[in-house]
């Protein structure tokens, strides 16, 4: 805990700093929800084919990022985190010639979670 997926538009690919921005969401993810640095993991999967719209004839990057956090983060705490991904999304994905169209949630795990590390 915490689970961090990022889906994103693989046109992001040449300007998309993924480590830099997922270094960046570990600390905020300490800080705001008060996880520890180690159990921090993110897994980025990036689309071939992403549509936006009807057909637009612009460029579009889309991105989403969702957390699994246990239980017991309060409302709050859970908007915090979102407002500082997207903030941390302009920082470190910056598409020339694209629309950047980023979002972010997260999700309470379920009860039945559990986790194996070998």
């Amino acid at each position: 805990m915490p689970q961090i997926t990022v889906d994103y538009s693989a046109a992001a690919d040449p300007v998309f700093d993924r480590e830099g921005f997922a270094r960046a969401l570990h600390s905020a993810v300490v800080e705001i929800a008060a996880a520890r640095p180690e159990a921090c993991k993110t897994l980025f999967r990036a689309a071939d084919a992403t549509v936006f719209g009807h057909g637009t004839e612009a460029a579009h990057v889309v991105v989403h990022v969702t957390f699994g956090l246990l239980a017991g983060r309060t409302d709050e705490t859970k908007s915090r985190l979102t407002e500082t991904t997207l903030d941390l999304l302009r920082e470190h994905l910056k598409p020339e010639g694209f629309t950047l169209h980023a979002s972010a949630e997260v999700r309470d795990l379920d009860p039945s979670y559990r986790k194996y590390e070998g």
